[in-house]
C-alpha cells in the first residue's frame, strides 16, 4: 500500500492555529470530520460540518472531559490494519468506520508550567487521550496518517488530489509524532521530579546544606557577573549555574528551542571537541558525553550534509536523543536530514537561511550558533572532593598525531585510502571515553567501543556495533581500527583481526608490544605506533 486516500478524519487539537482553513480544505475534498469539544466548535465556526465523538461512541464526555475518545469505536477505527481481512471483518461486525487521518496536538503542559500555574492546574494539563490517539495512529502508519504539528497541514492537503499521503510521508509523520510524545513525556517527568525533590526537602529533618555564594545570587546579579542559572544540574535535585565567557561555548548564541540544561552543555562541549579536531568538514553525534557517530568527507556538492549522513549511519539507534556538532555552517540538506530525528541540540558556526527555517520548526530542538573563536583554553580544570586538578588541554599535535610521525611495526604496504582512514580514526578516537576503540571506513566511524573497564570489551563492543547496526552487513570487515592507548595483550588485536579489520593504529608502549606485533604480522595486518596516548576520562 503506497498512497492512502483520506475519507474520514479525527481532529482534536489544543493549538488551533490554521484549524478553520484546514477543516474547510478537508471538507472541500469530501473528508468526513469527527471531533471533540472546543475543536468541534471551532470547526463549526468555520462553516464546516462536524460529527461529535459522542455521536460515534454513543457515550458522552465525562469527568470534565477527561474521558471522551478512549473507546473501541474510536481506537478500533484508528488501529485497524486494513491489509488484514480479519481486521476488516471485525470492523464490519462491530459497525466501526475506519479513520484515515488523525490530527491531534496535546494539552499545553509546558506552557502551563511556565505560566506559574498551581500543581492542580498543571496536572489537569497532562494529556491522556491525545497521546493515546497519536500513538495509535503513528503505530498504524501503514493505513493511517497522523499529524501533530499545524505546519504539516499543508503537506497533507497537497497530497489529497494525488490520492493521499505516500507510505514514506506517513512513516515520516509517524516519526515526528513519536518524537513529539517523547518530548512531552520528558517534560512531565522533569516536572514530577522537581515536585518530588521539593516535597522531600520540606519533609527532611536534616538541616539544609548551605548554598554557595553563586547559588545565592539573584538572576540580575548573576547576569552582571556573566553567569546564568540553569534549570538544574545532572539530576533535578542538583542546582547548576553556567559561567559565560566572551568566546567558546559560553558565548554561543541560542537561536531556538528549549532552554539549555547542564547535561546539554556537557554533551555539546564533547561534540564540539570531536568535530573541531578535524580540519575537513566534520559532524559528530554525541550521546551521554560519548560519540555514537563521527565522520568527515573530502569533497562533494554538500560535504557537511554528507558528513552528517555518514555520522548518523554509525549508530542510528543511539543517535536518537543525541547532540550534533558540525565544524562548518549547516546547509538546508543537512537540516532536512536532522529534522526527522529527535535531537536535543545542534551546534555549528552558522546556518543558512533555509536550514535555520527548517530547524526552528522543531520547537524542542536547541539550535546553537558557535562563535568564530572555537579554540579551547590552554588549561583544563576539574574539581574533586576538597581539591582541584589542572592540566594542559589535550590537543592534536603535529608529532605522533599525523601518519608522517608514526612507526609501522607490522604488516605490509598500505594504500593511500587506508592511511587516510587510519589518520581519521586516530583523531576521532580522542572523542571517546577510555578504554576506546574506534573502527572507521571511508572517513566515517562504523563501530565504537568506549568507556569499558578493559580494552578487550571495547574491542568486542566496537566490532559488535559495527556488525549489528547495519542491516546485517559486516562493517568491521575492511575497516581500520584506532586504540586510544596501547594494547596490553595480543587478545585485543586478535578480536579485531578476526573481525576483518584491515589495519590498526595505537600508541604502543606495552611491555607485550612484541606479542601484539607478532599477532599482526601473522595475520598480515599493518600496525602503526604513534607514540602518543589520548585517554579521555
Amino acid at each position: 500500500m503506497n498512497r492512502q486516500p483520506i475519507r474520514r478524519a479525527l481532529v482534536s487539537v489544543s493549538d488551533k492555529t490554521g484549524l478553520g482553513d484546514f477543516a474547510r480544505a478537508l471538507a472541500d475534498a469530501g473528508v468526513e470530520i469527527v471531533s471533540t469539544g472546543s475543536t468541534a466548535a471551532t470547526i463549526r465556526e468555520a462553516g464546516v460540518a462536524v460529527t461529535e465523538v459522542a455521536e460515534v461512541t454513543g457515550f458522552p464526555e465525562i469527568m470534565d472531559g477527561r474521558v471522551k475518545t478512549l473507546h473501541p469505536a474510536i481506537h478500533g477505527g484508528i488501529l485497524a490494519n486494513r491489509t488484514l481481512e480479519s481486521h476488516n471483518r471485525q470492523l464490519a461486525e462491530h459497525g466501526i468506520a475506519p479513520f484515515d487521518l488523525v490530527v491531534v496536538n496535546l494539552y499545553p503542559f509546558s506552557e502551563t508550567v511556565t505560566s506559574g500555574a498551581d500543581a492542580e492546574t498543571v496536572i489537569e494539563n497532562i494529556d491522556i487521550g491525545g497521546p493515546t490517539l497519536v500513538r495509535a495512529a503513528a503505530k498504524n502508519f501503514l493505513c493511517c496518517t497522523v499529524v501533530v504539528e499545524p505546519e504539516d497541514y499543508e503537506t497533507v492537503l497537497a497530497t489529497l488530489p494525488e490520492g493521499g499521503p505516500t507510505l514514506a510521508q506517513r512513516r515520516s509523520l509517524a516519526a515526528t509524532a513519536f518524537e513529539n510524545i517523547f518530548s512531552y513525556d520528558m517534560d512531565i517527568m522533569e516536572w514530577f521530579a522537581e515536585q518530588e525533590d521539593e516535597a522531600l526537602q520540606e519533609e527532611s529533618e536534616q538541616p539544609e546544606i548551605p548554598e554557595t555564594y553563586m547559588f545565592e545570587l539573584d538572576d540580575e546579579t548573576m547576569h552582571e557577573y556573566g553567569m546564568k542559572r540553569l534549570r538544574y544540574g545532572e539530576n533535578p535535585h542538583q542546582r547548576a549555574v553556567l559561567t559565560q565567557t566572551e568566546d567558546g561555548l559560553g558565548a554561543a548564541e541560542q537561536l531556538g528551542g528549549k532552554e539549555m540544561s547542564y547535561n546539554n552543555y556537557v554533551d555539546v562541549d564533547a561534540a564540539i571537541r570531536a568535530a573541531y579536531d578535524h580540519s575537513e568538514p566534520c559532524v559528530a553525534v554525541i550521546k551521554h558525553n560519548n560519540p555514537c557517530g563521527i565522520a568527515v568527507v573530502g569533497s562533494g556538492e554538500d560535504p557537511i550534509a554528507a558528513a552528517h549522513r555518514a555520522a548518523h549511519a554509525t549508530d542510528p539507534l543511539s543517535a536518537y536523543g543525541g547532540v550534533i556538532a558540525a565544524n562548518r555552517p549547516v546547509t538546508a540538506e543537512m537540516a532536512r536530514q536532522v529534522a526527522p530525528v529527535f535531537t536535543e541540540v545542534i551546534a555549528a558556526p552558522g546556518y543558512n537561511d533555509e536550514a535555520l527555517e527548517i530547524l526552528l520548526k522543531k520547537k524542542n530542538l536547541r539550535v546553537l550558533a558557535l562563535p568564530e573563536d572555537t579554540r579551547r583554553g590552554e588549561v583544563e580544570v576539574r574539581e574533586l572532593w576538597g581539591a582541584t586538578l589542572l592540566q594542559d588541554t589535550d590537543r592534536v599535535a603535529e608529532a605522533g598525531d599525523s601518519p608522517e610521525g608514526w612507526q609501522q611495526v607490522a604488516g605490509g604496504e598500505v594504500s593511500t585510502e587506508t592511511l587516510a582512514d587510519l589518520a581519521f580514526a586516530w583523531r576521532a578516537v580522542r572523542a571517546a571515553k577510555s578504554n576506546a576503540i574506534l573502527l572507521a571506513k571511508d572517513g566515517a566511524a562504523v563501530g565504537i567501543g568506549m568507556g569499558q573497564v578493559n580494552r578487550l570489551d571495547s574491542c568486542r563492543l566496537a566490532v559488535s556495533r559495527a556488525n549489528t547496526l547495519a542491516d546485517g552487513a559486516e562493517r568491521a570487515r575492511g575497516s581500520v581500527a584506532a586504540s586510544d592507548a596501547f594494547f596490553p595483550f595480543a587478545d585485543g588485536v586478535e578480536i579485531l583481526i578476526e573481525a576483518g579489520v584491515a589495519a590498526i593504529v595505537s600508541p604502543g608502549g606495552s611491555i607485550r608490544d612484541d606479542e601484539v606485533i607478532a599477532a599482526c604480522n601473522k595475520a598480515g595486518v599493518p600496525l602503526f605506533f604513534t607514540g602518543v596516548r589520548h585517554f579521555a576520562h
